[in-house]
């Protein structure tokens, strides 16, 4: 009997085993399951350079950022229809911020800029938009105010190495701005041509030395062959002394047929120079102007085409994109895609005409004629 009890226990120890080699479940105590080798532990995303997978960025309202809008100078036209621009976009994004509108007179252009732009961060201001009068004069004041934490935008007329900024609102793109001239100038003058000059702002103005040199470059093409560039002058965008440079284009050139002015200070000086002295009909005048001041010098035939676009848009784009920035909503970078309120969207993008700027192109043209000036 004991025999056959040693040898049932040896038999069950025998299947016990068997079966454990098998695979069968075994009672154990449970332990943590280890983190699976694949997805690791999540750690904090390094901030994008740009809009992720061009994302398109909106601004959160109610953000206080102090803005500045520094024109070129103060009692220019156009100046004050930007700051109607920018003042409708403080308000829309609701900003408490203060949003001051300042500049220097015609006379301190250069200089009063630069002072702006240096005693900005000591004012505790966040962000400054700038229509760059004083070229690569200011680039130094604006890498200051850039290293002090303040954003620099330019909009209007650059900065022309683009050093101190970091993004350029262009109005319009700048080399089509010199071939709208062209063919103006050749609308006018028709297929005989003649004798043209320009009558520009100030010989630092970045703008305008831009558009000026497109026009030149798109004159070398045969169908402006017969459109002769006489002279360059300047009236450093005051009316008085464009009145008079105007006068001083026509004694000097006996063929002048056309005054070309990109600026509309020059253009409305120039036109009014013509018709009180009597010349609209040897003279004409054409360019960038503000419909508002040109409309009857263009139903009289004295100023038969010119152009422009809306400063009010360029300020309320201009101050969309500064908030955003200075928000950090946007780092100002090649690519980055954001929304303008009412405008709509927009793309950070190489400056076609500098090296080393960025530009926001908000366009378009619009022509006008004794069609469409009323309108």
């Amino acid at each position: 009997m004991l025999a056959i009890r040693r040898n049932l226990l040896i038999s069950i120890s025998i299947i016990a085993l068997l079966l454990a080699a098998c695979g069968a479940p075994q009672t154990q105590t449970p332990t943590a399951a280890p983190a699976p080798t694949s997805a690791p532990a999540p750690t904090s995303a390094p901030a994008p350079t740009s809009a992720p997978g061009g994302a398109v960025v909106s601004a959160t309202p109610g953000l206080n950022i102090d803005m500045i809008l520094l024109p070129k100078f103060l009692g220019i036209a156009v100046f004050d229809q930007a700051n109607e621009g920018a003042q409708e976009a403080h308000a829309e994004l609701r900003n408490p911020g203060k949003l001051i509108f300042t500049g220097p007179t015609a006379e301190n252009s250069v200089a009063g800029q630069i002072e702006t732009l240096t005693n900005a961060a000591t004012q505790g201001v966040k962000a400054v938009m700038l229509s760059n009068n004083a070229g690569d004069q200011i680039a130094a004041a604006a890498q200051a105010a850039q290293t002090a934490g303040v954003t620099v935008v330019t909009w209007d007329s650059p900065i022309p190495s683009a050093q101190g900024e970091t993004v350029f609102v262009a109005q319009v793109d700048f080399n089509e701005t010199g071939r709208v001239m062209a063919d103006m100038a050749l609308s006018i003058l028709g297929s005989e041509g003649g004798e043209f000059a320009i009558l520009s702002a100030s010989p630092d103005a970045a703008n305008q030395n831009a558009w000026i040199a497109a026009m030149k470059e798109a004159l070398k093409e045969p169908k402006y062959a017969n459109l002769k560039l006489v002279d360059t002058v300047y009236g450093n965008d005051q009316s008085e002394e464009s009145y008079k440079q105007a006068l001083a284009l026509v004694d000097k050139h006996p063929n002048l047929k056309l005054i070309m002015a990109p600026t509309t200070v020059g253009i409305a000086a120039a036109a009014k120079a013509m018709t009180d002295e009597g010349l609209c009909d040897k003279v004409k005048v054409s360019g960038l102007g503000l419909p508002a001041e040109m409309v009857s010098y263009t139903l009289s035939g004295c100023a038969p085409q010119f152009a422009l676009w809306s400063f009010k848009d360029l300020g309320y784009l201009t101050y969309h994109l500064t908030y955003l920035i200075a928000s950090g909503a946007l780092k100002g970078v090649e690519g980055e895609r954001f929304t303008a309120g009412r405008m709509g969207a927009y793309t950070i993008e190489k400056d076609p005409t500098r090296p080393k700027g960025l530009r926001v192109l908000m366009g378009p043209f619009t022509v006008y004629t004794a069609e469409n000036i009323n309108k």
